[in-house]
């Protein structure tokens, strides 16, 4: 295999895992800039040896295949993507190449739209009623996710005015506004959940929740832009025009786009845009340029199967610094995965110090060819992880060192494991001390067990004296006791006193939370609650098969395959009976409650404030425990209002609903079962 054909195939493996893990996972590995610099870097080796075309090179592909847990909606035209313009020479050549295949184009105007950064859906509609609602999938076929899109309010669920075809498609971006991002971290740190890392991700996510519930919670917005009507006759011949129509179809229609006479013009526009973006309260990253008269978008046709030639988007770079890569270090996680990341010497980035940024894996480090003391561009992505997107080659020394995987965990020396079918190494060691550090913090931090107190300061210390190994061992009395504690720095009689009944509550956690606090590898804070409520306790769980397990809805194969070969390991086995002989919760009351019982069965309670001595995390446990639901968003339905002090605009909803409000004791005695 000559170094091109090697290059070329390493670079579709690298872009196909990217697309898997953005489209399917919903767990983004690369910023944007960083896929469009491999992506680029492949089309030009195609171009320059075509027989490296591939018909499954992601050149082709338009995304990632839909997930199996929807069913599958075939758009009535294929959804494309855009071509980037990262300069205004490169938007210049872009006319230039349309220019020689219709001349016309040039003075033919463009019309300017905002580039929403969301998730693109498409909206099908009948006789002017919305039927069907769709992601992007792979660009042919996406996932029906109509319920989640019918809670967009935005939305129309009916056409106003008339003139529509009989069967068309509009194309929009669904989005999660700036100011609803912020106010969803707030409420979920206040809950003890992690907080989002972006609101494009936190939309996506909503878009593919199985319950609609969860998505109406987000309060998604959406921006229309775009109609497809295979056959049949549209009532206007510009896409200008197109954006008026469907602002009176009632579709919400991004309200800075304009119409120019010409490419001077154009560039003068974008350079006004680009000032104005930062001031909006939706994420955009560009602006789309498309040729004005859609007579001439047929005539132009598109690349392959990939882009229209009519449009483009002219993208901006985020702010890009350079520095000096000082080392690459590997940081082992709590699921022994060996994660490297890069020391730099500190550069300030959009006003914050940076000094370590992520490298995600090997893979992606060979792909940008990164090396050790090379000088190398850094940016924030999303404006807040510091990401490298690659190194600054024309100022190589031949110095610089290729980064290679150690063969030996760099924590506790066991040989390393990489599964064929997994870009990460890890280390197979359960007892491995930088695996053991980190399954402690996690299982004790806010969302899984919550024990306060217990950050990786402290349980450093608990791990130098050896008072602890593992989880279990917080629960021992023997180990973990007033008096030893008040032997180690930064304890006091009572600080010790706190940690040991934070501790002790943290045992009546209900199933589910104790198994998403365990890190079992894939299962997320939702998937436990689905093993936890279909098994009812762990000793069920603990027995079934994988086969068994993946029948749940919304647990898929390597969900399955990870919990049953989490309790296969004796090691963990062992670990379960000690915590269960320790006292720890082992089943889920809501499960026993099941369909139709426990004394809040059938009701719905959202909580505002803080309340006098339950958190918000357990405070929904004692909800669940007793047959309740809790969700974010006051509505009629809601059964009460759960107020704490310095509660919020939920608390004027439910008075302007007429939803009744409850304080923290009228809560615990409905949940008892007191009348």
């Amino acid at each position: 295999m000559t170094d091109a054909a090697a290059r070329a195939a390493e670079l579709r493996r690298i872009l196909e895992r990217a697309n898997h893990a953005y489209y399917v996972l919903d767990r983004p590995e690369m910023s944007d800039a960083e896929y469009d610099r491999i992506f680029q870097e492949l089309l030009e080796l195609e171009r320059t040896h075509a027989e490296l075309r591939t018909p499954d090179s992601p050149t082709r592909r338009i995304g990632a295949e839909p997930s199996p847990a929807f069913q599958k909606h075939r758009h009535l035209v294929p959804m494309l993507s855009l071509a980037n313009a990262f300069s205004a020479e490169a938007l210049t050549a872009w006319e230039e190449r349309n220019a020689r295949l219709v001349p016309e184009v040039v003075g033919a105007g463009y019309t300017l739209e905002v580039k929403i950064d969301g998730a693109a859906v498409s909206l099908t509609y009948e006789d002017g009623v919305f039927v069907t609602g769709a992601t992007r999938g792979n660009g042919i076929e996406g996932e029906n996710v109509t319920p989640n899109l019918q809670t967009v309010l935005d939305v129309p669920l009916k056409l106003q005015g008339g003139g529509w075809p009989q069967k068309m498609e509009v194309r929009g971006e669904v989005y999660l506004s700036k100011s609803r991002f912020a106010q969803l971290n707030r409420e979920r740190e206040q809950a003890g959940e992690p907080p989002f890392a972006n609101p494009r991700n936190a939309a996506a996510g909503a878009l593919r929740q199985l319950d609609p519930k969860i998505t109406r919670a987000r309060r998604l917005r959406i921006f229309c832009f775009h109609v497809e009507a295979p056959g049949q006759k549209l009532p206007f011949d510009t896409q200008h025009d197109l954006l008026e129509q469907l602002g009176r179809w009632g579709f919400p229609v991004e309200p800075n786009h304009a119409l120019v006479p010409d490419l001077p013009a154009a560039h003068a526009e974008i350079t006004r845009l680009e000032a104005l973006l930062p001031t909006l309260d939706y994420g955009a990253d560009g602006v789309v340029v498309k040729v004005n008269p859609r007579a001439l978008h047929a005539e132009l046709g598109t690349v392959g199967d990939r882009e229209p030639r009519w449009a483009i988007a002219r993208k901006f770079a985020p702010e890009v610094q350079v520095t000096k890569l000082l080392d690459i270090r590997i940081n082992v996680g709590r699921t022994g995965a060996l994660n490297p990341y890069a020391v730099l010497e500190p550069v300030e980035i959009g006003g914050a110090t940076v000094s370590q940024a992520a490298l995600h894996n090997a893979d992606l480090i060979a792909a940008k060819d990164i090396r050790i003391g090379d000088w190398v561009e850094v940016t924030r992505a999303g404006e807040v992880i510091p990401q490298v997107l690659g190194p600054v080659r024309e100022r190589r020394t031949g110095e610089e060192r290729p980064f290679v995987m150690p063969e030996k965990c760099p924590v506790c020396g066991s040989r390393v494991e990489h599964p064929q079918d997994e870009v990460m190494t890890y280390c197979p060691n359960v007892s491995c001390p930088g695996r053991v550090l980190e399954g402690i913090v996690y299982f004790a931090s806010r969302g899984a067990m919550d024990i306060r107190g217990l950050g990786y300061e402290r349980v450093r210390a608990l791990l130098h004296a050896e008072f602890i190994e593992n989880v279990a061992d917080l629960y021992d009395r023997d180990r973990v006791s007033l008096a030893r504690l008040l032997t180690l720095d930064g304890f006091a009689e009572k600080s010790a006193q706190q940690l040991l009944a934070a501790i002790d509550a943290s045992k009546s956690r209900p199933l589910s939370t104790l198994l998403f606090a365990l890190g079992i590898r894939h299962v997320g804070a939702a998937g436990a609650k689905l093993l936890a409520r279909h098994f009812g306790s762990m000793s069920r769980l603990a027995k079934a098969a994988a086969e068994d397990i993946g029948t749940i809805r919304g647990i898929g194969p390597a969900i399955a395959e990870a919990v049953a070969g989490f309790f296969a390991e004796p090691r963990n086995r062992k670990l379960i009976a000690r915590l269960e002989k320790l006292g720890l919760t082992m089943t889920e009351p809501s499960a026993a409650a099941g369909e139709g019982g426990g004394p809040l069965a059938g009701q719905t309670y959202v909580i505002t404030g803080t309340l006098p001595s339950l958190s918000r995390t357990k405070a929904q446990e004692l909800i669940e425990a007793a047959g309740g639901h809790v969700t974010d968003n006051v509505s009629k339905k809601t059964t009460a209002v759960v107020m704490g002090a310095d509660a919020g605009s939920k608390l004027e909803k439910a008075r302007a609903l007429r939803v009744p409000v409850i304080d923290e004791a009228e809560l615990l005695r409905r949940a008892s079962g007191k009348q």
